[in-house]
Order: C-alpha cells, then sequence, then structure tokens
C-alpha cells in the first residue's frame, strides 16, 4: 500500500452507510492507525465498496492462509481520518470478537443494514417437512455476541420484529422466518435503484415484492 493518506468524505448518505456495513462484515483495520483493506469472494462486492467512498485503488486478488488459489478479491488503501472515523463509530482492528455496537443515524440504518446482509447475511428458502409450504429464513452472522444482541434491538425498533439468535460453530445467528423475513427484506430494499449484491438481491425479489 502506498504512503499517502485518502480523505474520504464522512457526510452521512445511504452509500457511506451501505459501505460502513460491508466493512463492518469483512473489512480489516490495521494496528498502525492507517491501512485498511476490504476483502470478498464477490468482485461486484468490492466495486460497490470502491465507488460507495469514492476511492480509485487497485483490486487484486488474494488467497486465505491456509489456501494457493487467489480466489479472493480485495481492495488496500489508506486514511487516517477515515481509519479514525470509523473508530468513532465503533470498529476497532480487532472487532471481530470485541464489536459492540455501530453508530449509524437511524435515517440510514436500513443501508447499513443492506450493506451488512450482502457481507455476513443469508437468505434460504426451503420447503416444510410436513407442509410442504416454501420457508423463507433471513439472517445476519457474527463472532460477537454482544453485536449480535445490538443489532437484534436496533431491527426490533425499527420494526417490531424479534427474531431469535442460534448458535454455529463460531458464530451467532440472528434470525428472520417468514412474515419477519419479507418486513426485513423491504425495509433493506426500500427502493429499486440501491446499491445492493445483485444475486442476493435477485434471490430475494421475488419474495419480497409480493408485500
Amino acid at each position: 500500500m502506498g504512503k499517502s493518506s485518502k480523505f474520504i468524505s464522512i457526510n452521512w448518505n445511504g452509500n457511506l452507510a451501505y459501505a460502513i456495513g460491508l466493512f463492518t462484515s469483512d473489512g480489516c483495520l490495521s494496528s498502525d492507525g492507517r491501512h485498511l483493506e476490504f476483502n470478498s469472494k464477490d468482485k461486484e462486492q468490492i466495486e460497490h465498496f470502491r465507488k460507495c467512498l469514492n476511492l480509485n485503488n487497485k483490486i487484486t486478488k488474494k488467497a486465505r492462509s491456509n489456501e494457493k488459489i487467489k480466489k479472493y478479491y480485495r481492495i488496500q488503501f489508506g486514511s487516517v481520518q477515515f481509519y479514525k472515523f470509523l473508530e468513532s463509530i465503533g470498529l476497532s482492528s480487532r472487532k471481530s470478537r470485541t464489536l459492540q455496537e455501530v453508530k449509524i443515524p437511524q435515517e440510514f440504518f436500513p443501508d447499513f443494514l443492506r450493506g451488512l446482509f450482502d457481507g455476513d447475511g443469508c437468505f434460504r428458502i426451503f420447503t416444510h417437512s410436513e407442509s410442504r409450504y416454501p420457508q423463507l429464513r433471513t439472517s445476519f452472522a457474527s463472532a460477537s455476541p454482544p453485536f449480535i444482541r445490538w443489532l437484534q434491538q436496533k431491527i426490533k425498533k425499527a420494526l417490531g420484529i424479534e427474531g431469535f439468535i442460534g448458535k454455529a460453530k463460531r458464530d451467532e445467528n440472528l434470525i428472520y422466518a417468514i412474515a419477519d423475513s419479507l418486513k426485513l427484506l423491504n425495509y433493506m430494499y426500500y427502493s429499486p435503484n440501491i446499491i445492493c449484491l445483485s444475486r442476493k438481491f435477485q434471490k430475494a425479489k421475488p419474495y419480497f415484492m409480493r408485500t
């Protein structure tokens, strides 16, 4: 990464909130107080992140520590100013397991939530074993239990839906079933012109557009 330190606008808008949602999921703050990195299997995700923050840094590929094939995309940049801003709203260099909450204006919480969903969220469709009716599940994963509980309360305050928390091997999952999934999806995808990961949008679109 270069030695220059970029200035990134931190005037709140939907794109900034979306980018912070993405970074909360798959971003990394270096311990040096300046450098940042965002990774994803989806190149589109990296392109969205770069566009939202008005970056011109090159998108490269990398392999995970125990792999040889470079199948992950990433963008790296240096910005002391943006690094400090992220710290001021709750992120840190060890955020995976220590994250408590992210200070997002309520007006832009749907955009933050959509970024979080595009990064660490999942939308599942399956058939109930007895009724044979389609079942929907929308979920968010995190290795930080306090963050999952904060997220649950924020969504409850915004939409009046509770969801439930399930445990996986390393993460906890905040899960919403059929009716609550539809409310949540309509909340996140409030306009046809918003920025989002197209493969998740297309998978969910036939369902939430019915409400």
